[in-house]
């Protein structure tokens, strides 16, 4: 492993605890992300970022319908809602049945970036 991706691995392992309610499967789907786009998304779910999360998760959501426009996708709805499960409890379920499904159908999703890195 680089330099590079050993720091990220531990800026990760650092920011675990304060990301996502403590969720380690959440971290680990984050740590597979490029580096600039795991960054934001670790900057969203800090729990300081509320002010910031809450309208993005709902811009999200609403670009996730209107799919059908050229530069919005339905890519944008599943983000947009697991950017909202942070702070509206209903959703929260739904995260924990979507990840224990990850976990039951694509286990490999949930490994380090390290091993993904490996494969290819």
């Amino acid at each position: 492993m680089s330099m590079v991706s050993n720091e990220h691995a531990r800026q990760t392992e650092g920011n675990t605890g304060e990301i996502a309610g403590g969720d380690p499967r959440l971290a680990k789907l984050v740590d597979r992300l490029p580096p600039r786009m795991g960054d934001t998304v670790t900057y969203l779910l800090k729990p300081s970022s509320r002010w910031v999360r809450i309208p993005s998760g709902a811009l999200l959501v609403v670009g996730g319908v209107l799919a059908v426009l050229p530069v919005l996708g339905v890519w944008m709805l599943p983000l947009g809602l697991a950017l909202l499960a942070e702070d509206v409890p209903a959703l929260r379920s739904s995260r924990s049945k979507v990840f224990d499904w990850i976990e039951r159908r694509k286990p490999h999703w949930l490994e380090s970036s390290a091993s993904k890195d490996d494969q290819t």
